[in-house]
């Protein structure tokens, strides 16, 4: 008996109209950040990485050796906001409150007495 082919369409293709997303990372390279910063405008925002050297009480001066810069415009800076936002929630859940010692703002109540 000869094998027949299915003239139905393969399995994994996408019926919400989206294209499939192949992640590339055959030419990506890795490197840690302790230290970040943003700045932008209208246009553009841009991230700076880098690690810092070394930070010691009563030291005047710390030098940051920044390593990358991502440009991005505020359209996907957004949609970075909301992935960074899940996944540090995603791992507050699982591991507990993360404490950056940034205090919080305090709310303040514009009700009159």
């Amino acid at each position: 008996m000869a094998d027949q082919k299915s003239n139905t369409p393969e399995k994994d293709a996408r019926t919400d109209g989206q294209p499939k997303i192949i992640w590339d990372d055959s030419t990506m390279n890795s490197s840690y950040c302790n230290v970040s910063n943003v700045a932008g405008g209208r246009e553009e925002i841009i991230l700076l990485f880098g690690m810092n050297q070394a930070w010691h009480s009563g030291q005047k001066e710390v030098t940051v050796k920044l390593s990358d810069r991502m440009v991005m415009s505020p359209f996907a800076a957004k949609r970075l906001s909301l992935l960074l936002n899940n996944a540090l929630a995603g791992y507050e859940k699982r591991f507990g409150k993360l404490e950056i010692g940034v205090p919080q703002a305090s709310v303040v109540s514009d009700s009159i007495n």
